[in-house]
């Protein structure tokens, strides 16, 4: 019952404090998954995120479902996804009644300024993170030319980042079964 309420807890809380979406939730989950609750690595929530950033869908859900179901099965995943979305929920219906009264309140533009920096840093902090484990597993060289190109496909060619994370798994199943076939003969 205890990890059931903190399953609740930790997605309620990322849930309330997640403000911009999905990519400013990413930061809070790992605070709450591994530093708080130590429920998963550094290494092994990377994975998941990776993984979860290859399927379609809000990327706090997916997260939340998956770590609900490793820490609790079924009623776990449940919970999770419940507590990650129920805040949404009330403050939809709340802020909506309400927004169009106050959205021209200074204090309400601020308070929406004032949030894009902190979102910003978070997805900053996320990144070097991300591209610490690339340096680990692939070395300098290879991550940077990486960065490079998948950068230069994105902001100068608009390729859709859909094709290239397909790409990149279709390459690293071929070099795994290649691998695979090496080590077997």
């Amino acid at each position: 019952m205890k990890n059931q309420w903190n399953l609740f807890i930790a997605f309620f809380r990322v849930g309330i404090f997640g403000y911009g979406g999905g990519p400013s939730s990413i930061p809070l989950v790992h605070k709450e998954v591994v530093d708080k609750y130590k429920w998963m690595t550094d290494e092994e929530f990377g994975d998941l995120v990776a993984l979860g950033n290859t399927l379609p869908g809000p990327i706090a859900t997916k997260l939340a479902g998956y770590i609900g179901y490793r820490v609790a099965g079924i009623i776990g995943l449940i919970n999770a996804v419940l507590a990650t979305v129920l805040p949404t929920i009330i403050l939809m219906i709340v802020l909506l009644t309400s927004l169009s009264s106050i959205k021209e309140f200074d204090w309400v533009k601020g308070m929406t300024a004032a949030v894009i920096p902190v979102v910003g840093v978070m997805l900053l902090v996320l990144t070097i993170q991300f591209f610490q484990k690339a340096v680990k597993g692939m070395g300098w060289l290879t991550t940077v030319i990486m960065s490079i190109v998948i950068f230069g496909l994105l902001s100068l060619l608009n390729v859709h980042p859909g094709i290239i994370i397909g790409v990149l798994l279709l390459i690293a199943l071929l070099k795994r079964d290649k691998v695979k076939e090496g080590s077997s003969s």
